[in-house]
This record gives C-alpha cells, structure tokens and sequence, in this order.
C-alpha cells in the first residue's frame, strides 16, 4: 500500500480531476481523504493505492502536471506517521458486554454511546490496529462500521507546504 499526500488549491473540481486522473489510467483509490490546511486556499488531499512502484511514480508525475496541484510527497518512501479513525457499532449483551468492554481497553479505544444491547466505540491507529480490533471482536458481533481512511504526515524535518 502506497500513502500519497498532495497539496491542492482549494477550489471548485480539484477533486474530481485528481480522481479522474486515476479512472482514466485505471488505478483504484483505497482510501481518499481530504481538508482544508491552516492556509485557506489550500487543501491536503491523502490517499492510498495498491499500485506497483513504477505506477506510483507515474501517479506522482502526473499529479504535478494537474494546475491545481501545489506539491505533492509520497510518504511511503520515508518514515512517516499514518492514523486511521473507526466507529464501530457492536452488540453488547449478556456476558459479551464485559469482554467487549476489556478489548476496548486493550486497544486504547471509546465506548462513545451505550444502549442496553449496544456498544459504539471510537477507535485510531493505523490500519492493522484497527484488522485487528475486528478480528477480535467478531464479525458476529458487528452491526456498523464507519472508517475514515487513512491521513499521514512524514516524521522529522520534513514538511509538505508551500
């Protein structure tokens, strides 16, 4: 899996063009997030990809040559912090809910809201956190799961900006 994060204008179909560019190449986007930074005219795309190295090179070659595109950083080649969020609503009952209730707390997780079957809890890390939270849990016991897709930031000195 590839992270790549890149700094957009923060305009009318920016979006759409990014995206485009890998529809027509017939690249899949497995996670896509995006937000406005602390300049106001400028948003911080990030997504993920399972494309081969060469492909991510020919993504980030391509990205550069879209005009609403400032800078782009494909965090993978360097360390690198990536967190994902997760809402996931369980049934809780009976002698469940305690060990529901322990594996949240393994995890470093929230119960968020409580009704007498349910449990909805709230939980971040990165992506095998969050396989490994579901696996324990059960996917019996899961009603709903809610996941915001990966963001990521290089460690260090390094910086996306203009």
């Amino acid at each position: 899996m590839h992270l790549i994060s890149v700094l957009l204008e923060n305009e009318s179909g920016a979006l759409s063009r990014v995206v485009g560019l890998f529809s027509q190449r017939g690249y899949n986007i497995e996670t896509l997030n995006v937000a406005p930074t602390d300049d106001p005219t400028l948003s911080r795309l990030t997504l993920t990809t399972n494309a081969d190295i060469d492909k991510v090179e020919q993504i980030t070659k391509q990205l550069h040559k879209l005009i609403e595109v400032v800078k782009v950083q494909t965090l993978s080649d360097s360390v690198h912090i990536e967190r994902e969020l997760m809402l996931i609503k369980v049934r809780a009952s009976g002698t469940s809910r305690e060990e529901i209730y322990r594996n949240a707390d393994i995890f470093r997780a929230q119960i968020v809201d409580v009704s007498p079957s349910l449990y909805t809890i709230l939980i971040t890390g990165d992506v095998a956190k969050l396989d490994g939270f579901i696996d324990v849990i059960g996917k019996d016991k899961i009603l709903e799961v809610v996941r915001s897709g990966v963001i990521g930031i290089a460690r260090g000195e390094r910086v996306l900006s203009v």
